[in-house]
């Protein structure tokens, strides 16, 4: 591509961030234009709901690079600007103020929302959500008065707010619908330990029960469950999923799965949709996987630094099929875990652990019905997430006692 054409990328997130340096890296002399609604400088998001939440570090510790990295790289920033519709067959798209920017190349990277919950007493002022950088700003400063809290939802993000609360002194009640904590991501058996973590340290759970609405003069004071009972509360945090922002996509013609398939921009391999010169990357993008062999949509930190390096990397014409591992971190009290790996929808499978949970230190995997690896996990058993990985990269049959034998190493399995 010569020098005067432009890429614009929609979504001055870590995803878009980290396409425009990887664009810069890679030799790309063009003009940027990366396109944000948030008024901040780029960011990465696990900080917001770990240090930052913990009082060890500000928010701008999360930022990618200051202002004079993407001078210097020239890099043009439009921040608080909203990108309200692309018209691909003009190459063009517009924004809030009605004006209008050219692009020889698009990246959409505008991430997800978090879900809202409809229940009366949910505009209340105490009532929060944990996705932007204020938003995790105003916890942190809300922790400080040791509120008591209640958690809606037992997910990574829920759990990550229950835990920081906790070390920080609040009294925290975590309420969910599943049987136990993370069960639609980990399964009951596993799930129940990182439960039985946060007990541990003095968190209360209510499973098996929803929310019927928050209640309060002015502020929140309590969640009223299923049943009618009012768990008395300072301060709420709602962490009940996101929604990948693929509005503008679908207003433009650009093919969207359904919620029903697990939403997203459906691109090929290479991160191209199948409109020519538009690419997705980030939590918006579900991406036919040339190793799994399906489409999937992932919503961590790692899966937008990847997605947002291997478009730019499609963007500059390189032969990309995009094959990583979907990758996650979390810290919660004295547990550090890495997991590796995609439990498909609908697959049954059935879990192997090596070492013992009651240690704090151990592996967990899943495997399917012919005993290939889908994913695994460790906590407190460091440096050997890449044998993880392998292990679900090769693809083949697993003996589960040498998996949970551990004087096996990983890479004799």
């Amino acid at each position: 591509m010569a020098d005067a054409e432009q890429i614009v990328i929609v979504g001055a997130s870590l995803a878009g961030a980290t396409a425009a340096e990887t664009l810069r890296e890679d030799g790309w002399s063009g003009r940027i234009v990366l396109i944000g609604s948030e008024k901040s400088l780029p960011y990465e998001r696990p900080p917001l709901s770990k240090d930052v939440l913990l009082g060890k570090a500000g928010t701008d510790a999360a930022q990618l690079h200051d202002q004079q990295w993407y001078d210097d790289h020239t890099i043009e920033l439009r921040l608080g600007t909203t990108v309200t519709a692309i018209d691909p067959a003009a190459h063009t798209v517009t924004l809030d103020d009605g004006s209008q920017v050219p692009y020889t190349k698009l990246l959409i990277a505008t991430g997800s929302r978090v879900r809202e919950l409809d229940v009366p007493g949910a505009d209340l002022p105490g009532v929060h959500y944990l996705r932007t950088a204020e938003e995790s700003q105003a916890l942190t400063e809300a922790y400080a008065a040791k509120p008591r809290v209640v958690v809606v939802g037992a997910g990574w993000i829920g759990l990550e707010a229950a835990s920081a609360a906790r070390e920080r002194g609040c009294e925290v009640t975590v309420v969910e619908p599943q049987a136990t904590a993370l069960a639609g991501v980990l399964g009951e058996e596993v799930g129940g330990l990182f439960a039985d973590l946060h007990r541990a340290h003095g968190v209360q759970f209510r499973f098996g029960t929803g929310v019927e609405g928050f209640e309060g003069t002015g502020k929140v004071t309590g969640v009223k469950v299923e049943g009618g009972e009012v768990i008395p509360a300072d301060l709420v945090i709602v962490g009940v999923g996101v929604r990948p922002n693929t509005e503008l996509a679908e207003a433009a013609g650009i093919e969207v799965a359904t919620p029903e398939n697990g939403s997203g921009i459906v691109t090929g391999p290479d991160l191209q949709t199948k409109v020519a010169d538009v690419y997705a990357a980030g939590d918006v993008v579900r991406w036919d996987h040339p190793l799994l062999g399906r489409s999937i949509r992932v919503e961590h930190w790692q899966n937008a630094k990847d997605t947002g390096a291997a478009a730019a990397k499609s963007m500059l014409g390189e032969d990309v099929s995009h094959d990583a591992i979907p990758y996650f971190f979390t810290d919660q009290f004295d547990l550090g875990m890495e997991y590796a790996g995609e439990l498909p929808r609908g697959t049954s499978y059935h879990v192997v652990l090596r070492g013992d949970p009651k240690s704090g230190a151990y592996l967990a995997f899943w495997l399917d019905d012919d005993n290939h690896v889908l994913a695994g996990m460790h906590v407190n058993t460091w440096d050997t997430i890449d044998a993880v990985s392998a292990l679900i990269r090769s693809g083949k049959e697993v003996d589960e006692a040498r998996l949970a034998d551990t004087s096996i190493e990983l890479t004799d399995v």
